[in-house]
């Protein structure tokens, strides 16, 4: 019968610990992606959350509330991860745009890996609140990710707990374990290096905006129809194309519509399917090789909207992120 009562207890205990850390699952995604700038390493750091917070859940004494517990332990298994590797960058972090349209690939710098595109659907609710939806997608733009990435780690936590979370200085010292002069400062440190590397936040609109629908439509009917004046409708001047995993990226509309019209190829032979990555408007590209081919996917595509057009278009051809979006690898599914 002890056996028994120990079981049932371990069980309430368990279903205890789901029902009040569950719906914080989210936003600890959003949170460590933030901080890495990787899908795959942010929900492994997830997970190592939840299973330190189980396994001291039952001393958990309430003198902070159980999301900031929660943020504690999140924030310092990403600090401890960070130390492990080096930075996560974009094309356009590392060097001068390219003219070489021959396919040749800038080489990567040692210990600089890739930025990563999440899925809205793995970091917003739908059933939140119309504010917090955009404030949520304006925190996780791909262009801001890729900014963060140039702070320190300790700066990159402190911005994001104080500028994005909006917690108080005290409860972030009580966090990382320092002072609330030390959060001050390291937070003055962290916004001026920001400004310096960080784009203008007010030019991009909402992803449900009709304007930014109406740049993803011609985006899509520009791949699908083989119609460079679609694509050249949609850019901004002043537009840049990243082929992120490449190194290589281009700047200004006339350098981007002759990446495009090398691409694009004839009617049909590309799919788009429209989705949403980064509070942006999104697709996951596939192409066929020959007429009698199925459509395999490419990767992902974010679309960076503006009222005057798109300024940018981030390329990343991995195959595999089809999959991450809920989308198959062949179109339509075999």
């Amino acid at each position: 019968m002890p056996d028994v009562d120990v079981q049932g207890a371990a069980m309430t205990g368990e279903a205890e610990f789901a029902r009040r850390t569950e719906p914080f699952r989210k936003e600890l995604l959003a949170h460590c992606y933030r901080l890495t700038a990787s899908v795959d390493e942010a929900e492994d750091l997830v997970q190592e959350t939840y299973l330190r917070a189980w396994r001291s859940f039952s001393t958990f004494e309430g003198r902070s509330s159980l999301r900031v517990w929660l943020y504690r332990i999140a924030t310092n298994a990403c600090l401890t991860a960070l130390e492990q590797r080096g930075r996560r960058a974009l094309p356009s972090g590392l060097g001068a745009p390219s003219e070489d349209l021959s396919g040749a690939v800038p080489s990567l710098p040692d210990g600089v890996t890739w930025v990563e595109p999440i899925p809205d659907a793995l970091v917003i609710s739908s059933t939140a609140d119309p504010a917090s939806i955009v404030t949520t997608r304006e925190s996780l733009r791909l262009a801001l990710i890729a900014a963060l990435q140039h702070l320190p780690p300790k700066q990159r936590a402190v911005l994001i707990l104080r500028e994005v979370l909006a917690f108080p200085a005290a409860e972030v010292a009580t966090m990382l374990d320092t002072s609330v002069a030390a959060v001050k400062s390291t937070l003055q440190r962290a916004r001026a290096r920001l400004d310096e590397t960080a784009p203008a936040r007010g030019e991009v609109i909402e992803p449900s905006d009709p304007q930014a629908q109406a740049l993803l439509a011609e985006y899509i009917a520009g791949f699908e129809n083989a119609d460079t004046a679609a694509l050249e409708r949609a850019l901004r001047t002043d537009a840049a194309i990243e082929m992120v995993g490449s190194a290589a990226w281009f700047n200004g509309r006339v350098m981007c519509l002759r990446v495009l019209a090398a691409s694009v190829g004839k009617p049909g032979d590309w799919h788009m399917q429209p989705t949403m990555a980064n509070g942006q408007p999104a697709v996951v590209a596939y192409v066929r090789s020959s007429v009698d081919a199925p459509h395999e996917a490419l990767g992902v595509a974010l679309l960076t909207p503006t009222a005057s057009g798109l300024t940018h278009i981030h390329v990343f051809s991995i195959p595999e992120f089809a999959r991450r979006f809920g989308c198959p690898l062949t179109y339509p599914a075999s």
